[in-house]
């Protein structure tokens, strides 16, 4: 792979494994899939990392009611998020457990390049275990944790703290001048409202008899287990070979996208950062921060019995079908929701009777006219100015959107072009002539003018939608630059529900 090429390095975040894949986690790995795709369209090196969080004191929790080893639950669930990649067409590079030993290696050396900034002492807090974080009494509402909606427990033991309170100014003067971008805006405004409260040293460490054993060790103190955000953090960098300072860490890092849920906004944008400013390392560059998914507008939850297996939603309509709601359908950067009702009517209206009705349109009038017509890149000349003109702002507002993580936005300009194209028929009726195309050249020459432009439109079409839906682009590619008798007998794109 030629070294000049502009490096691209993006990351999710790491899920927990205390149970199996919902349809929030397949939100975040999708939009970041979308960029990570487009990158490469733009011919850069692109590295794109995702993996799992196995190091948490919920899992333990977790395998303890099931009655199974804690690492039989993370080896089971574990494996549910990477087969992720086949059932919404997934473009990772890699994949990385918290368990694996390069995992292992380079949290302990962040560790030890944190040194200077790590202490011990007798700490007393309020802790949830669901965000495996202590919380100020200021912090909770009503009493309770504001992400779980639970009590957190007391805890008191002797841990090692980092000194996050020396990095406040430096933290605060950072995200102010985007030295490390934060989208949206609010996120940013909310990052600096947390630094401006006061940043106190946190924890980084637990008992090993509170993590119960599991987990990784603090070099140097076999009593105590690195605290779980600590050591999942340092996944971005261990991916790469930190450890061995191998040539993908040299090469990738800093990473280019760090795509977050708002739930952990601050480990990524303020202790991660301070991590990486106390050990010399370079810091990541944008920080994208989406929303989350609720079921007829409420939080997904299992006592609700309301959570959406990505799975079998990608069983009943394909994978293309569910990463065009989940990236139409869902705010980028706000909270969205799911309901069966507004997937099919988002899959009858956009795909069923938008895209695939005009791809099959054209097909079957390709067929008629002329069924060995190709496009052919020396026909540009002919190309109607009006649908040039088009073709370029569409281009130009995608191209826009998708700089910007725009994602409902860049779909929505494609499906201008969709809909100036139906128009556009609507306009020529080509099917007046169709009976007069062997007896009359002009008339011939008139529709092979539309049939061309039609079939230039639907390739820009295809060609933009391929880092949201590749197998429909690639299907729609093959349809219209092959044989259209055999393309007008081949299964409809999105057949409606």
């Amino acid at each position: 792979m030629p070294m000049n090429r502009k490096k691209f390095y993006i990351t999710t975040a790491l899920p927990y494994v205390n149970s199996a894949p919902h349809i929030g986690f397949a939100l975040e790995i999708v939009q970041t899939d979308v960029i990570a795709r487009y990158h490469r369209m733009l011919k850069e090196d692109v590295f794109f990392l995702t993996g799992t969080d196995e190091n948490s004191l919920k899992n333990v929790q977790t395998a303890q009611k099931e009655g199974i080893k804690v690492k039989e639950l993370v080896d089971r669930n574990a494996k549910r998020f990477y087969a992720l990649k086949d059932c919404l067409n997934l473009s990772f590079d890699d994949f990385i457990r918290t368990t694996e030993e390069r995992h292992i290696k380079g949290a302990q050396k962040l560790w030890l390049a944190c040194e200077k900034d790590i202490y011990k002492k007798r700490y007393k807090g309020l802790y949830c275990v669901g965000c495996e974080a202590f919380y100020k009494e200021s912090e909770l509402q009503n009493g309770l944790c504001p992400e779980h909606k639970t009590k957190p427990e007391i805890v008191e033991e002797e841990n090692y703290f980092f000194r996050l309170s020396k990095y406040q100014r430096q933290l605060k003067h950072i995200i102010e001048t985007e030295q490390v971008k934060i989208i949206p805006q609010v996120r940013k405004n909310e990052t600096l409202s947390f630094i401006d409260s006061g940043l106190e040293d946190f924890s980084i460490s637990r008992s090993v008899k509170r993590a119960q054993g599991w987990g990784i060790p603090v070099p140097g103190d076999s009593s105590q287990i690195q605290y779980v955000w600590f050591d999942a953090l340092s996944n971005y960098i261990n991916a790469l070979g930190y450890a061995e300072n191998k040539d993908n860490f040299r090469r990738y890092w800093p990473a280019d996208v760090h795509c977050i849920g708002k739930g952990i906004l601050r480990f990524h944008t303020v202790y991660w950062l301070a991590i990486l400013l106390s050990a010399g390392l370079s810091l990541p560059k944008t920080i994208f921060v989406h929303g989350y998914i609720t079921v007829n507008g409420q939080k997904m939850s299992k006592s609700l019995g309301n959570v959406v297996d990505p799975f079998k939603l990608v069983e009943k309509y394909g994978a293309d079908a569910v990463r065009y709601f989940l990236l139409r359908e869902i705010p980028p950067v706000e909270d969205g929701d799911y309901t069966p009702e507004k997937f099919k009517v988002r899959y009858n209206a956009d795909l069923a009777g938008g895209l695939g009705n005009l791809v099959a349109r054209v097909i079957k009038m390709a067929e008629k006219i002329n069924p060995k017509f190709r496009i052919q890149s020396t026909l540009d000349k002919s190309q109607n100015p009006k649908v040039k003109e088009i073709i370029s702002k569409v281009q130009q507002k995608y191209k826009q959107a998708l700089k910007e993580f725009r994602f409902n936005e860049a779909l929505i300009s494609i499906w201008e072009l969709i809909s100036f194209c139906d128009k556009y028929i609507e306009r020529q009726r080509p099917w007046e002539f169709l009976s007069q195309v062997q007896s009359s050249k002009l008339k011939a020459q008139k529709l092979e003018e539309v049939l061309f432009n039609l079939l230039i439109s639907i390739k820009e079409v295809a060609l933009m939608l391929q880092p949201f839906l590749p197998e429909t682009s690639e299907r729609i590619l093959k349809q219209i630059e092959g044989d259209f008798r055999r393309s007008r007998k081949s299964k409809p794109l999105f057949p409606r529900i």
